[in-house]
This record gives C-alpha cells, sequence and structure tokens, in this order.
C-alpha cells in the first residue's frame, strides 16, 4: 500500500494520493474461497460408489482379475461418480467403461455389470449372454431384481441400501462374503 501511495504523489495527482491514503487504512482483506456443497444428485451418486466399490470388495471370481472390470449398461442415473475411475480400498484399480446392452464384448471383457433401464427385451437378451459365465451384475433400479441381477440398489436421498436375488447369486459363480448378504434385504429364490 505504500508504493501505492509513492506512486500517486510521483505523479501529482491529489485524487490518486487520497485514494492510496484510504485504501492503507482499510484492514486487508481475505478472499475465502467459495464453498460449494455437493447437490443431492452428487451426494447420492458418490454414496452408490461406495455401495458398489463395497460390493465388488466383497466379490470373488473362480479366476481372479488383476485389474476389475466394470461395464456400465444402459442410461444409469447414478454413475457420474463411478466413469471417473476408481479404486477399491484394497488399492486394486477398477476400469469403468460404457457398452451397449448387445455388445458381445460383455461376456468376454467385464468381471461385473452396473445395469441402468434396459427394455424388457435387451435385458433378456443381456443375462442369456451371461450364462455360464462369472459376472456380478447391479441393477441400479430395484425393480429387476427378480429378473436376473445378483444386487439391485435402492437410492434413496438419505442412504443407498440393496436386495440380494440369492438364486441369481448362486448361478454366477461368483462368491459373495456371506457379511455382505447380511446387509441386504434378501430376495427369496425363484421356485
Amino acid at each position: 500500500m505504500v508504493l501505492a501511495v509513492r506512486e500517486a504523489m510521483r505523479y501529482g495527482s491529489w485524487r490518486h494520493y487520497v485514494l492510496a491514503s484510504l485504501l492503507c487504512l482499510l484492514p486487508p482483506v481475505v478472499m475465502a474461497e467459495e464453498q460449494v456443497s455437493p447437490s443431492k444428485a452428487e451426494l447420492r451418486a458418490e454414496s452408490v460408489t461406495q455401495v458398489v466399490l463395497g460390493i465388488l470388495s466383497y466379490a470373488r471370481w473362480p479366476v481372479e482379475p488383476t485389474q476389475l472390470a466394470l461395464c456400465i449398461v444402459g442410461p444409469t442415473q447414478y454413475t457420474d461418480d463411478l466413469i471417473n475411475g476408481t479404486t477399491q480400498a484394497t488399492g486394486r484399480p477398477v476400469i469403468v467403461q460404457r457398452l451397449l446392452a448387445d455388445s458381445p464384448r460383455i461376456a468376454t471383457d467385464c468381471n461385473a455389470l452396473y445395469i441402468g433401464r434396459l427394455t424388457d427385451d435387451e435385458r433378456s437378451r443381456l443375462f442369456a449372454s451371461l450364462i455360464d459365465k462369472p459376472v456380478l451384475s447391479i441393477s441400479e433400479g430395484g425393480d429387476q431384481c427378480t429378473v436376473g441381477s445378483l444386487f439391485c440398489l435402492r437410492v434413496g436421498d438419505d442412504q443407498v441400501s440393496f436386495e440380494v436375488n440369492l438364486d441369481s447369486v448362486a448361478r454366477s459363480g461368483v462368491r459373495i462374503h456371506p457379511s455382505v448378504l447380511q446387509l441386504s434385504r434378501r430376495r427369496p429364490a425363484s421356485p
């Protein structure tokens, strides 16, 4: 500030001198970084990511992949956080990619699926392509848990919970730790 006063005096403008002198009397202003709180949608997406990574960390495949591949299929609401790339708590990276429901790569390149909105026909074809393949499937909408998904998310404003389809778990070839099964609301096996 003293420099501003000297500069004002050097140019001889009394206005600059007065302004610079007044500025010297003001306390310094510290600009605080604007704190932006995340929206409810962002919080839900973060919660979904935590739940999905938690489920994946308690799953074991017949041949454990070195890099876990999670494929997102269909339109989704809560995968923005997942798409950015994630790492499990164990430090193992999770490769995340979007694929079309009828992509032949699903059966060969995906260890886990995050399934959004699909038609009944797309869903049937998808699960038919996974027969005898060890693929863990998680549906974003809870109503599909009877149609083949292992896990079905229930996303609310305050929490994310999930259901387990025990019949689908038994058929998948993927072993799920019992503690995860106890945390869920179980969907009974189909007769």
